[in-house]
């Protein structure tokens, strides 16, 4: 087993659930160059398998992650690192939001700075009430310039402002009520809560799912016409579909849709 595959172990099942676990409980899941290297792979290689329905990001130990790795970004400083570094960082989240399938963060403990900039990024997120996040680097000096991307796309600006001009801790409570996270559960119901989102995204037809998802992200980025228009030509392609036929049908006929 390579190095990579041990920071990040991949489990699928067969009905095409990914689950990819961030697999570093050491270093509370800080995410190191080979850990952003691993996770790169991976979504990759979920971009073009049609066969995985949802993709689950999970964690070992006591902490989600505690975003990038200090002490490998301090032992080269250069500006040229840098740039690289966060740019491959911004790479692997932005591959999150291009799946074709939606990602559902289980979320256990801490997620910090980058850490807190991946749950954001994720399509959906399920928190155990212990949990907190936090954008933390302006504690250290280092303003979570990246974070804020994804943040302040997911919680209303002030929200996502004191939090990256503080670095102070919100609830797994908070963080669902500014809507960082869609639940906050005792952690004896997280899988429970993660296995019903994903049991009820199985029961979709995947194309559905993926042509909505992207519309869902440009039309955010849009302004109103365009994004109107990009979601009536979505809806047209998407009502063409054979799966989309029949639940119209079935509909009619007042019987359960039979998807393929």
């Amino acid at each position: 087993m390579s190095e990579q595959a041990e920071l990040l172990q991949v489990a699928r099942d067969a009905r095409g659930v990914v689950t990819l676990t961030l697999n570093r409980p050491q270093a509370f899941n800080a995410l190191s160059e080979a850990m952003l290297t691993a996770l790169q792979k991976a979504t990759q290689d979920i971009a073009v398998d049609t066969s995985v329905r949802v993709v689950v990001l999970a964690a070992e130990g006591k902490a989600f992650c505690a975003g990038h790795d200090l002490k490998e970004m301090r032992a080269a400083p250069s500006l040229a690192y840098y740039r690289t570094l966060f740019a491959q960082c911004s790479e692997v989240m932005m591959g999150l939001q291009r799946l074709p399938v939606p990602v559902i963060a289980r979320v256990q403990g801490i997620a910090t700075a980058a850490g807190c900039q991946l749950v954001a990024m994720c399509d959906l997120a399920v928190a155990a009430d212990t949990a907190r996040f936090a954008t933390s680097g302006v504690n250290y000096g280092l303003f979570c310039s990246t974070p804020s991307v994804a943040l302040s796309r997911n919680v209303s600006r002030k929200a996502a402002f004191e939090m990256l001009v503080t670095g102070e801790f919100i609830s797994a409570q908070e963080a669902q009520a500014q809507g960082l996270i869609n639940h906050a559960v005792p952690a004896e119901q997280l899988d429970a809560t993660v296995q019903k989102l994903v049991d009820s995204i199985l029961k979709k037809p995947r194309v559905a799912i993926e042509m909505g998802k992207g519309l869902f992200y440009r039309q955010l980025e849009s302004g109103m016409e365009a994004a109107y228009q990009d979601a009536l030509n979505t809806m047209a392609c998407n009502m063409m579909d054979a799966d989309a036929l029949e639940g119209v049908q079935a509909f009619i006929d007042k019987r359960p849709p039979q998807f393929s």
